[in-house]
């Protein structure tokens, strides 16, 4: 048993190192009073005040901020919708429900942004730019949402909601003063968690952007294209920092979120 817990550690921390140790690495060198991430030379913050004062990084940083907060916000009135309906509709035509609203979950990005950018071209005749960026962020959330929701309703006691039609409750009374409060951890959690997609999201986004409109993954993208500058370093490290801080809070909202399956 010993030596079976041994190699489990070993094998664990190996694991953790694989995913860790890069983004240790960035964070480190964001420090770097260098030009080249090749060697250390010294510790700085002045590569934070070059990237404040940067204007085409601070664009990009409020299109992404505002795509994340709209997107996340459309996406949790309407994950919340369909999570109840996941729930508690299973029969006749809402059968394929579950199927419509995961599939952008399961989907792969590449598939899911070429889709996004005929359907806005050929369909809508849609001028590519912010607006196109906020339906695709909220078209890949939703389900996201409706997951976190669902598991949440489904760990409640349902004699809770008969009680309350029992004493006289409309079904809109019952949601309000009922399901809602006891689901809202849960969206609050799917809130978060669409946020986080949407501000890191990249191989989407490249698709449907167009010409003119850039966020801070695509902006980072077009800045290491030549060479990883310490100022790319520090964005990633706030990025990062606020990505782990979100998905941390939205896993004590509802600790069962991340192990949720379609």
């Amino acid at each position: 048993m010993r030596r079976g817990n041994v190699w489990l550690w070993t094998a664990a921390l190996a694991v953790y190192a694989f995913l860790y140790l890069p983004l240790a690495v960035v964070v480190i060198f964001s420090f770097n009073d260098s030009l080249l991430n090749a060697a250390w030379v010294g510790f700085t913050t002045r590569w934070y005040t070059t990237l404040f004062e940067d204007a085409d990084m601070l664009r990009a940083g409020g299109n992404s901020l505002f795509i994340a907060f709209s997107a996340a916000g459309v996406a949790t009135v309407l994950g919340t919708m369909a999570g109840i309906a996941l729930q508690r509709w299973q029969s006749g035509v809402l059968r394929c429900l579950p199927f419509l609203v995961l599939t952008p979950v399961a989907m792969p990005e590449i598939l899911l942004g070429v889709s996004l950018l005929l359907f806005f071209r050929q369909v809508l005749d849609l001028t590519l730019g912010l607006v196109s960026i906020l339906i695709a962020h909220i078209t890949f959330s939703i389900g996201f949402v409706a997951i976190v929701v669902r598991v949440r309703l489904a760990g409640l006691d349902g004699s809770l909601f008969e009680a309350a039609r029992d004493l006289g409750a409309s079904p809109w009374q019952t949601f309000r003063r009922v399901t809602l409060p006891l689901i809202l951890p849960g969206v609050l959690a799917g809130f978060l968690m669409s946020f986080t997609l949407s501000i890191d999201d990249f191989v989407i986004t490249v698709f449907v952007a167009g010409v003119g409109v850039t966020t801070l993954p695509l902006q980072i993208y077009s800045m290491i294209k030549v060479a990883v500058s310490p100022e790319v370093n520090a964005v990633s490290t706030l990025l990062m920092a606020l990505t782990l801080t979100l998905i941390a809070a939205a896993s004590k909202l509802a600790p069962d979120a991340l192990k949720a399956k379609p």
